[in-house]
C-alpha cells in the first residue's frame, strides 16, 4: 500500500502565495516523476507541474514564471511552491507520483485525496 497525503492548502488573496507538500509513504521503493495536478469546478484535471527523480521539471504555460516544483527524495515529498497566485488558479490540487513497490516492478500511478486551494480577487 502507498499513500500520498498533500497538506498546505486554503484561502489566500490574489497576488499571495502558498506552498503546497505531499508526502508519500508505505511500501515505496523507489518513486519515479512526481506531479500537481489541479481540477477547477468544471472543468477537467489539468497537470501543474512534474518533476523527475532527476530533477527535470516541466510546467504549464499558465504557471510558468509563478510556480516551482522542488522534491525531497530523501523524504519522498513534493512540494508545489505558488507564487503571484491569481484567482484562476483556484482549484482542487492533487499530488501524483508514479512508484515502484519492488525492484522488478513498474512504476504505477499514486493519488492524493487533494486539496483545495481559494484565492480572493
Amino acid at each position: 500500500q502507498v499513500q500520498l497525503v498533500e497538506s498546505g492548502g486554503g484561502l489566500v488573496q490574489a497576488g499571495g502565495s502558498l506552498t503546497l507538500s505531499c508526502a508519500a509513504s508505505g511500501s515505496i521503493f523507489s518513486i519515479n516523476s512526481m506531479a500537481w495536478y489541479r481540477q477547477a469546478p468544471g472543468k477537467q484535471r489539468e497537470l501543474v507541474a512534474s518533476i523527475t527523480r532527476g530533477g527535470s521539471t516541466n510546467y504549464a504555460d499558465s504557471v510558468k514564471g509563478r510556480f516551482t516544483i522542488p522534491r525531497d527524495n530523501a523524504k519522498n515529498t513534493v512540494y508545489l511552491q505558488m507564487n503571484s497566485l491569481k484567482p484562476e488558479d483556484t482549484a482542487v490540487y492533487y499530488c501524483a507520483a508514479a512508484v515502484r513497490v519492488g525492484p522488478g516492478d513498474r512504476p504505477y500511478d499514486y493519488w492524493g485525496q487533494g486539496t483545495q486551494v481559494t484565492v480572493s480577487s
